[in-house]
């Protein structure tokens, strides 16, 4: 933590004279009556110096003014009691610990579309965890830009152009919803047809050589598309800084496989060209037809990307099931000296329906986004038909979002439209309903809380406990962006709801007779309000004003 950066360094320093360089994180204190622990004396307890140690820990902690109370276990947990009058001040500064010393320039390689096809569930997590992350990193201080790396080149492409053509439809009177049906027909017939097959590998070469009249067709089927995606975007309050696809950067495809050919970095074998990288499997750059992957394509890209933009990290939120393919592409781009940057892959799990099986429509198709969005607004509407468009909307994109959220982006996990539609329990309508009530307590005060001042000899219980979980908003905070995990803060906002509704729901607090009590609780209900926001505008959620 910032606020806590002084004590940790001189605890440091300490462990670096007696054991060597050891880094101190805090954790949340197991013990109830603590907020933070230090673990990192554990493996040390029976060091020699073990004892001296102590002392010298104790001594420190003693005299940082943050620390209200502390202990050190017999087996060496240091655990940490926050003095609440010395860092109550800090509330409204929180936005200025969470900023980074060093700022960076980070791409996120997010969404993905493929063009003649509309977004699906399969893109719902890949969008939530980036824009997520993409809020995260830039609430930190970094410059953030994101990508949607749409799909829009190479044999897909040529399949739906060849179709058109075999099937003599009118490329003029083409709309998405014709698309959307063409691009599994082309797919399936490529597969099975050996006359469309060729037909279809002939528009492709056609395509990479910039025939003007494949060109023309292909411009339509992208403006179609990019259209439509545009605005299921718009619908879910997702958007992208670039829209950059594999058409930007084949132009730069020959030039790259030749000079890696000229630097022994790649060799042909039966054809294709293969990395000379030792790994197994063997690393494809091209088929042996000639013909690109998506691993040749996403090089392009970074050496694209390197062009137009100074970028220090790259994320790709892609599902772990392509943990493979940017294996080898990190490890190409290190062996092929593509520039120092670093580049993750930012795994995450698959949606699945209440039986646990892909979340498909009744037909065996993959469940359209927008037709998800609009199931979860019908259902939200039944149980509050008085919410304007508005307000429905904003809850419906909750929903969507939070309950994605909330789970470990590695795990998978159920859509249950029931369950997270709730108002009860760990739903984005729990957390919206508890701000609400917040903002409507204040505003029926008539009291101006800003002016008021914490008296902490008369906070009861209720107030010690959620004034306790605001104090681990930064640790939270880092916690997500060291390990890029939106869920802990997911987890954190329901944890904040749940203690200010506790604490709402166990008094009328605007009849408290006790004025200092009273107005305790009016300014603990302002700082909520300030961190649930906060902790919204890290999720992508927006808040509503009334339900």
């Amino acid at each position: 933590m910032y606020k806590l950066s002084n004590l940790i360094n001189d605890l440091e320093n300490v462990l670096q004279k007696t054991v060597g360089i050891e880094p101190i994180s805090l954790r949340i204190s197991n013990n109830p009556n603590f907020d933070f622990q230090i673990n990192n004396l554990v493996k040390f307890q029976n060091h020699k110096d073990i004892k001296n140690i102590e002392n010298l820990f104790s001594e420190i902690i003693n005299n940082e003014i943050l620390i209200k109370n502390f202990e050190i276990t017999d087996t060496y947990f240091v655990n940490l009691e926050i003095d609440i009058d010395q860092f109550s001040n800090s509330f409204n500064k929180i936005k200025k610990y969470i900023k980074v010393q060093h700022p960076e320039t980070v791409l996120l390689d997010y969404g993905g579309p493929n063009i003649g096809k509309p977004l699906h569930v399969g893109h719902l997590r890949s969008l939530n965890i980036g824009r997520s992350l993409y809020l995260i990193y830039e609430l930190a201080g970094h410059n953030v830009l994101s990508d949607i790396h749409m799909g829009d080149w190479g044999m897909p492409i040529a399949q739906i152009i060849t179709y058109i053509e075999e099937k003599k439809i009118n490329f003029e009177s083409i709309d998405i919803e014709d698309l959307e049906k063409i691009y599994p027909k082309a797919s399936k017939l490529y597969s099975e047809d050996n006359k469309f097959n060729d037909l279809a590998q002939a528009n492709n070469k056609r395509l990479n050589e910039n025939d003007p009249k494949i060109l023309k067709k292909w411009r339509k089927l992208k403006k179609i598309s990019t259209k439509s995606i545009k605005e299921t975007l718009e619908t879910l309050n997702h958007n992208f800084d670039l829209w950059m696809g594999e058409s930007d950067v084949n132009y730069l495809i020959p030039g790259m496989i030749q000079k890696l050919e000229s630097e022994g970095k790649i060799s042909l074998d039966d054809g294709a060209y293969v990395s000379n990288f030792v790994s197994d499997p063997k690393i494809l750059i091209t088929k042996s037809d000639g013909s690109y992957l998506y691993l040749t394509t996403d090089l392009a890209t970074v050496l694209n990307r390197i062009k137009l933009n100074k970028i220090d990290k790259t994320l790709y939120i892609v599902d772990k099931r392509q943990n493979l393919h940017f294996e080898q592409l990190i490890k190409s781009l290190n062996y092929f000296g593509f520039g120092d940057e670093e580049y993750r892959h930012i795994a995450f799990g698959t949606i699945n329906d209440l039986n646990g099986n892909p979340y498909k429509t009744r037909e065996g198709d993959a469940k359209k986004l927008i037709d998800l969005f609009k199931e979860t607004s019908l259902q939200i509407e039944k149980i509050n038909s008085d919410l304007d468009s508005e307000t429905n909307k904003i809850l419906t994109n909750t929903v969507l979002t939070f309950s994605d959220l909330k789970t470990n982006r590695m795990t998978d996990y159920k859509f249950d439209l029931n369950k997270f539609t709730n108002i009860s329990g760990k739903t984005g309508i729990y957390v919206q309903y508890a701000l609400v009530r917040a903002k409507k307590l204040l505003k029926s005060s008539s009291i101006n809380s800003s002016n008021i001042n914490l008296k902490v000899s008369d906070l009861d219980e209720n107030d010690l406990n959620l004034i306790r979980g605001l104090i681990k908003f930064e640790y939270y905070f880092n916690l997500a962006l060291k390990n890029n995990e939106p869920h802990h803060l997911a987890d954190y906002l329901y944890e904040l709801s749940n203690l200010f509704n506790t604490m709402y729901q166990n008094e009328n607090i605007l009849e408290n007779k006790e004025e200092s009590i009273k107005l305790n609780k009016l300014k603990i209900s302002e700082h909520f309000i300030s961190y649930s926001t906060l902790l919204m505008e890290c999720l992508g959620l927006e808040p509503v004003e009334k339900m």
